[in-house]
């Protein structure tokens, strides 16, 4: 398979042998992928990210774990085998990774739908590497240099597994700035790609994403099942799709027959995509859009007096670092209370989070306490988590969560 762009390693990894504190070991044997700079005893002088990181028992000399090292990153060592077989890494581990990953998806591969995560970073044992297929285009985003030296194999694979016909690398931005390779971000390196905004099927739904400019990947694929759902539950109502985006929530209720959808969001140029998204699809529904702050257009249609049957508030990420949890979650008890007063009698009223330092538990919690206050009976009819191709094998590694309400009055 030949590649359009250079992506061979400019230097080939060495082995590395690595002792940790007996709380990294302990971490490392139950399964955590990461492995931070303060539990490594010893390790060789000379290593470089892109190097594999052999972790040794401290005692007994047995390899507990084999990682990437990362000499940019806190997270010192990213885990890719728990060492509980012996693994030789090499393209056929790759491949045989990549299968397995893809196994995991075939559900949702029997429905109409041709886009999903292939893989989801840590949790299908590739730190730092995300690979999304939108139809016949495969879309790779790397945030890590680990995977540089090893970069050809994984995409080979990838391309067989997804029968992609189109490859585009995406990159971080320290990937972007860093001059150990020749990669840019939204290369072609493999395929043609006739048009940057690639069209897709997600559960019968037609949408669009650009692959090149488009936001990680180019569109956010772990709402789908609560997308589907909303959509269902949409027939013959009116819609708010606050912090809309490209309208996956909207375009799925216009496409099942709801009667009027309006797409909230700071972004018009996001609210444009939103709009040609729901053109993708038949609708008899009228699709309104209001751009701007989130909070404050809800607050100027609670003073108008409006409400709507189905309210949905997908916000993105309030809480990036641990200092920013507290701030988080007076937002989401905030936006709660705004969508109480947005939502109709006997409306539904659909939270979601996906800050990953927020658990589930907690969100929930903040939902049910603002929800208690506001004196109309409901009832909680559904808690989701994360779609069959966002599979979660660490804590960390779980963010999405959604409430489903349903008002009584």
């Amino acid at each position: 398979m030949q590649f359009s762009t250079h992506i061979k390693p400019k230097f080939q990894p060495k082995r590395l042998a690595v002792k940790l504190n007996a709380k990294g070991e302990q971490f490392v044997v139950k399964g955590h992928p990461w492995v931070f700079s303060n539990s490594i005893v010893k390790i060789n002088d000379d290593a470089k990210t892109g190097d594999l990181a052999i972790i040794f028992s401290k005692n007994k000399n047995k390899v507990v774990g084999i990682g990437l090292y990362d000499a940019k990153s806190p997270i010192r060592i990213k885990i890719i085998h728990d060492a509980s077989t012996k693994a030789e890494i090499n393209a056929e581990f790759f491949h045989q990774k990549i299968e397995a990953a893809f196994d995991k998806r075939e559900e949702l591969l029997q429905t109409n739908t041709n886009s999903y995560r292939l893989l989801f970073g840590e949790n299908d044992g590739f730190p730092g590497l995300i690979a999304d297929v939108y139809d016949t285009v495969l879309v790779v985003k790397l945030y890590s240099e680990i995977w540089l030296p090893y970069l050809e194999p994984i995409l080979n694979s990838l391309q067989q597994v997804s029968s992609a016909k189109t490859i585009v690398i995406r990159l971080s931005r320290s990937l972007e700035n860093s001059t150990n390779h020749s990669l840019n971000d939204g290369d072609v390196i493999f395929g043609t790609l006739d048009n940057e905004v690639v069209k897709f099927v997600e559960h019968g739904v037609n949408f669009s994403a650009n692959v090149i400019k488009g936001h990680k990947t180019g569109y956010f694929l772990d709402h789908r099942a609560n997308r589907k759902r909303v959509g269902e539950l949409s027939k013959g109502k009116t819609v708010l799709d606050v912090f809309s985006y490209a309208g996956g929530f909207s375009v799925h209720a216009l496409a099942n027959g709801a009667k009027e959808v309006t797409s909230l969001d700071i972004s018009k140029q996001a609210l444009d995509i939103a709009r040609e998204n729901g053109k993708l699809n038949e609708y008899s529904g009228q699709h309104k859009t209001i751009s701007g702050d989130a909070f404050e257009e809800m607050k100027n249609l609670i003073s108008k007096g409006i409400t709507y049957d189905v309210v949905v508030i997908d916000p993105p990420s309030f809480a990036k670092q641990q200092s920013e949890v507290e701030l988080a979650k007076k937002k989401y008890a905030q936006l709660a209370e705004l969508g109480v007063q947005l939502t109709a009698k006997k409306g539904l009223l659909v939270l979601a989070s996906c800050s990953s330092r927020v658990t589930a538990q907690t969100f929930f919690d903040i939902n049910a306490h603002t929800l208690n206050a506001q004196l109309r009976l409901y009832e909680t009819i559904l808690k989701t988590k994360h779609d069959i191709d966002h599979p979660v094998s660490f804590p960390e590694g779980a963010y999405l969560k959604c409430g489903y309400y349903q008002f009584k009055e």
